[in-house]
């Protein structure tokens, strides 16, 4: 039990690290669907198509890298060799995209339909963003998340603050002093957003500098073609990922008719975002785990450790699940107050329940990469990308965004047996199929009662809560005591 504290204290901080800064963007939600910032929910889907091609390219310019490290850090007897031949791999790719990216930025504008003063913000953000990949995953692997956290927050609150004084302040003190005047430009309020973005990516840079003059730039080009082997299927797995997560988006803007793509991609976009509490557990889940998962492959109990993690994380995501579900309603008044977006509150409870497979699948992914059958995640992750793919070229056309919505469904919960069926063959974990199954049903059950039957319905909503809540206790309850008790610690 004491192991098992140990991974969930790290899930805990790493997801302060996710969750706040993530909670603090709903802000910025609710910023950006204000009718005063942004006047056209069309305005809003151009940001939410750059935004697509932002995790794509930041998954490009990682290349796997970020998981290479922690493998061969922990794996390999000299971390010093790791660490630099890691960081000189990043920072020279890195350049060669900041070159290639801004020579060729008309013809980058031209392929992507986006503007090409997007495309020269983007290209810069992308190239501070991936100077500190290894600078973050160095903290992580010295076990130091209060760091981490920190910095992660500090680049939040820059990128808040400016997003407000940039859409909100900015105009009103252009019209009440003539020195701001010069400043503030008209109808520039997606660019702001953006600088606003690229003034935080700066400033995080330039916290974890130091990082860079401590580093001996010294590569081992034997290690390197061992990292880049091993992070190539990583690479693969993250660009398959990108698809399912974002690239409905880009398809929504091409298959749509023109006159009312980028309407439905900011409704769908800004809907979106209340399944990101389950993303954000399923993301924290996932950063505070992995590194424990590879620190105790090699323990007398791992297997059964990593089955236990399971039955707590499906726990919690099925009781996150339930609880936004009921209070949908409440949620969007708070974060979207603005009805035009309100028309996609349909694909919510569907994109939940995608975002807790995708969590089970994390779990469930370590079997290939203590393993080092990388290449098993990256065969799994093309198949849900292209499922995803498939799902909405076919049908985005009469169901628009519901597609979407069903196609990221889909493809998580494929990735996630196929995993199950691959991992019993290699890597045999006792999972509790039987319990994880039965809080899965019933949440389901529950969820699909609350949202299509008894909608706004708070007393019956809190008592199908509560029910829940009674028979985690049931079930758990000795597990639960002895995690809450100092005492049992091993």
């Amino acid at each position: 039990m004491g192991v098992l504290k140990t991974a969930y204290k790290q899930t805990f901080i790493y997801g302060l690290a996710t969750v706040i800064p993530r909670m603090l963007s709903f802000l910025l939600v609710r910023l950006h669907t204000d009718k005063s910032v942004l006047q056209n929910v069309s305005d809003y889907g151009d940001v939410s198509i750059v935004f697509a091609y932002f995790v794509l390219f930041n998954v490009i310019l990682a290349y796997g890298m970020e998981t290479a490290f922690f493998r061969f850090f922990n794996k390999e007897p000299s971390k010093t060799k790791v660490l630099s031949t890691s960081t000189i791999s990043i920072l020279v790719s890195s350049l060669g995209f900041l070159v290639l990216g801004l020579l060729f930025q008309q013809q980058i504008a031209d392929l992507t339909h986006i503007h090409v003063n997007y495309i020269t913000l983007v290209v810069w953000i992308l190239f501070l963003d991936a100077l500190v990949i290894i600078p973050f995953a160095y903290l992580r692997a010295q076990g130091k998340p209060v760091k981490y956290t920190a910095v992660k927050l500090t680049n939040v609150v820059v990128n808040l603050g400016l997003n407000i004084f940039l859409l909100v302040y900015l105009q009103a003190l252009s019209k009440a002093c003539s020195i701001w005047d010069t400043i503030y430009v008209a109808n520039f309020e997606v660019s702001y957003i953006f600088i606003a973005n690229l003034v935080a990516s700066a400033v995080t840079l330039l916290i974890l500098l130091p990082f860079y003059f401590n580093i001996k730039y010294k590569i081992d080009s034997k290690l390197w073609k061992k990292m880049l082997h091993y992070a190539f299927p990583v690479l693969v797995s993250g660009i398959a990922f990108s698809i399912n997560e974002t690239f409905d988006r880009v398809l929504l803007e091409r298959l749509l008719p023109e006159s009312i793509a980028k309407t439905s991609i900011g409704m769908y976009s800004a809907c979106y975002k209340l399944a990101l509490f389950m993303m954000l557990f399923a993301t924290a889940y996932r950063l505070g785990i992995e590194p424990f998962f590879f620190s105790q492959s090699k323990a007398k109990d791992a297997t059964k450790n990593y089955a236990l993690i399971l039955e707590f994380f499906v726990i919690c995501g099925a009781l996150i699940l339930l609880v936004v579900v009921v209070f949908i309603d409440v949620l969007k008044g708070i974060l979207i107050p603005n009805e035009a977006y309100w028309e996609a509150m349909k694909v919510v409870p569907i994109l939940l329940l995608a975002y807790l497979f995708l969590g089970i699948y994390h779990n469930l992914s370590v079997w290939y990469k203590i393993t080092d059958r990388t290449s098993f995640g990256a065969y799994i992750s093309i198949f849900g990308a292209v499922i995803t793919l498939l799902i909405n070229v076919m049908f985005i056309s009469s169901y628009s965004y519901m597609a979407s919505a069903v196609a990221t469904f889909v493809a998580y919960f494929s990735m996630t047996v196929l995993s199950y069926y691959f991992g019993r063959k290699h890597y045999p974990i006792p999972y509790n199929l039987k319990k994880i199954g039965m809080y899965l049903v019933l949440t389901i059950s529950l969820s699909i009662l609350s949202f299509y039957h008894f909608r706004t319905q708070y007393v019956i909503g809190s008592a199908m809560v509560g029910l829940l809540l009674l028979i985690i206790w049931f079930n758990e309850k000795a597990t639960i005591k002895q995690f809450l008790n100092p005492s049992h610690d091993n």
